[in-house]
């Protein structure tokens, strides 16, 4: 059973990634480190989280993943399929009772996240939301367990210790003369990765897509450095929140750029660069590399949440 992560055939191998200049502005330059191009299904931190993780579950001889997320969770798509491409059966514990049961057909067909990861062989199962809540708790996952039969657990979001020496590789030595980090921040384990492997001169940004400081305190449980800082000023109004002026910014973005950003993570990561380049709050000659954690996929549930909002929706 070899995993996606080992296979040295091109059509399951890693695509090399590289840093895009994207522009100077003010005297500061930005790259953009392209993790949205490591691999069409399993992009960006999704691919640094799931690699040892899948090696773990081989190694402890499971044969399923069973994992955790919402309806249009990127992190669902790429866990089914991550788990296909390395020979594992894989289970998606989705929030929301009433999107299943005699809903399943018409859920599958208006939501382009979850038709796809059935069609990667995951297996749903859609559970109401107080119940979700103990996706943490040790007597639910045996619960599971006792139902479901045996499984390797991956927490929602993919972010563990596993996850985060995945997320350790996306720096290189390349990057080291680069002042200033940014990548965009969820559940800390991407940030806590960059972090422990960057140099000691430089400065790691992270862009907080939640509202409130909470990660700081979560990201110091692991990582030692003193190098970093969450920002906490470009959440939209939290998470998977979106304005017009986060859509044309994205849309004027790809349209000089040549570059899609996803609308829950990176879009709101570069907004927050940029004005903070307005503002001056960058030193002249300073080298920004921000990383491009993928997501794209959740562009479509996003668009269809825009026309019924009479707001325009994402360019892709």
């Amino acid at each position: 059973m070899d995993c996606i992560f080992e296979k040295k055939r091109s059509v399951l191998h890693p695509t090399p990634i590289f840093n895009q200049f994207i522009t100077q502005k003010n005297g500061v330059e930005i790259f953009l480190k392209r993790e949205d191009l490591l691999h069409p299904l399993v992009s960006g931190n999704k691919f640094r989280k799931l690699k040892y993780n899948l090696q773990e579950a081989k190694k402890q001889g499971k044969d399923t993943i069973l994992t955790f997320g919402g309806a249009f969770s990127n992190h669902i798509l790429a866990t089914s399929a991550a788990a296909k491409l390395s020979d594992f059966k894989s289970i998606g514990i989705i929030r929301g009772e009433e999107l299943g049961g005699e809903n399943l057909e018409k859920t599958l067909l208006q939501n382009e996240t979850l038709r796809n990861a059935k069609d990667m062989g995951m297996q749903l199962l859609f559970i109401d939301r107080e119940t979700y809540r103990n996706k943490d708790n040790p007597m639910f996952i045996e619960d599971l367990k006792s139902k479901l039969g045996d499984f390797y657990l991956v927490p929602e979001g993919g972010t563990n210790d596993l996850a985060i020496k995945g997320c350790e590789e996306i720096l290189s030595e390349a990057d080291k003369d680069v002042e200033v980090v940014c990548c965009s921040v969820g559940t800390g384990g991407t940030l806590s990765g960059i972090i422990n492997s960057s140099h000691e001169q430089q400065h790691i940004l992270g862009f907080s897509a939640l509202k409130g400081d909470f990660l700081k305190d979560e990201v110091a449980q692991h990582v030692e450095k003193k190098n970093w800082q969450i920002i906490i000023d470009y959440h939209f109004g939290g998470y998977a929140k979106v304005d017009r002026t986060l859509i044309d910014f994205m849309n004027d973005f790809k349209a000089n750029y040549k570059v899609l950003l996803d609308p829950i993570y990176t879009g709101k990561m570069m907004y927050g660069i940029f004005d903070r380049i307005e503002k001056g709050q960058f030193s002249k000659n300073t080298r920004i590399l921000a990383v491009h954690t993928g997501g794209l996929q959740g562009i479509s549930g996003i668009n269809k949440r825009l026309v019924k909002k009479n707001l325009p929706k994402i360019s892709t």
